[in-house]
């Protein structure tokens, strides 16, 4: 996987060579996201939430019944 987004990150490089400015400026922000999901153990990919001590009481309020 992270050679998957390190060739992604090189690609969008390559793109903002000849790209206008604010394309460019985009592309190099979306490659230097790329480079950090490519590093193992980095966080650059989205996390899970802590799990939940105990489940929301609404779940059980009522009489019960659905």
């Amino acid at each position: 996987m992270e050679e998957f987004y390190r060739s992604f990150a090189q690609r969008a490089r390559d793109l903002a060579e000849n790209a206008d400015p604010f394309t460019k400026r985009r592309l190099l922000d979306l490659a230097q996201r790329y480079d950090l999901k490519s590093r193992p153990g980095a966080p650059g990919g989205r996390t899970l939430p802590p799990p939940r001590a105990m489940p929301p009481t609404t779940l059980f309020s009522g009489s019960g019944e659905a």
